[in-house]
């Protein structure tokens, strides 16, 4: 699996990379500013991104700007944002109208070396992944705003909140210790709360997400 990586701190751009390379990953280049980022891509065209949010030019945004252009440039290269702090409104404008193939984390998830393998893999195939911290923010912010999600059960947002996480019906049973026949009813569930109908054009798990994270 071949990734690109944009970090301006050299000594975390380097860990970063030996860490991608001991688990399997083929770095195919580590850069540190926004433009080398958008560069490298476009030139290795590879599986997956990796960015730091707040890198040069501006030290503020850069990256984001980059991994949504690099999005819409090349809409199959997955994409992972990592930030020092939470903002709702990144994540959202990262999620875009393609939210597959997209990742949210703090910083601070990288120290777990597995689950960040982990969270790269699922991510690359296809998944989202979205940090607990910034899912928790912006539930509770779509909380106040959204009479839908006022009218889920407790259960039902926690499963919702774990859907948003990118896990699995497996693992939401495991972390709720309930069945995986359980899951799937409140999922049913919180379809029909969302209106969200079947359809062969569009994936309700995803749509279920976005429909709190960004209202």
């Amino acid at each position: 699996m071949r990734v690109v990586i944009g970090e301006d701190e050299a000594l975390l751009r380097t860990g970063l990379t030996h860490v991608m390379q001991a688990a399997g990953f083929d770095v195919v280049a580590a850069v540190g500013d926004a433009h080398g980022l958008v560069r490298s891509a476009g030139e290795h065209v590879p599986d997956i991104v990796v960015t730091d949010i707040r890198m040069p030019p501006d030290h503020e945004d850069a990256g984001l700007r980059a991994a949504v252009e690099i999005r819409r440039e090349r809409p199959e290269i997955a994409v992972l944002v990592l930030s020092q702090h939470l903002q709702r409104a990144y994540a959202v404008e990262l999620l875009g109208d393609r939210p597959s193939g997209v990742g949210y984390l703090l910083k601070q998830r990288i120290a777990d070396i597995d689950t960040f393998t982990d969270d790269l893999r699922r991510i690359a195939a296809g998944g989202t992944v979205l940090d607990p911290e910034v899912v928790s923010l912006m539930v509770a912010r779509a909380r106040g705003h959204h009479d839908a999600l006022d009218r889920l059960t407790p259960r039902q947002q926690q499963v919702l909140a774990l859907m948003s996480e990118g896990r699995t019906n497996a693992s939401i049973a495991r972390t709720l210790s309930i069945t995986e026949r359980a899951v799937v009813q409140h999922t049913s569930h919180i379809y029909d709360e969302l209106d969200l109908a079947p359809s062969e054009d569009d994936h309700r798990r995803v749509l279920a997400v976005i429909r709190y994270l960004s209202s």
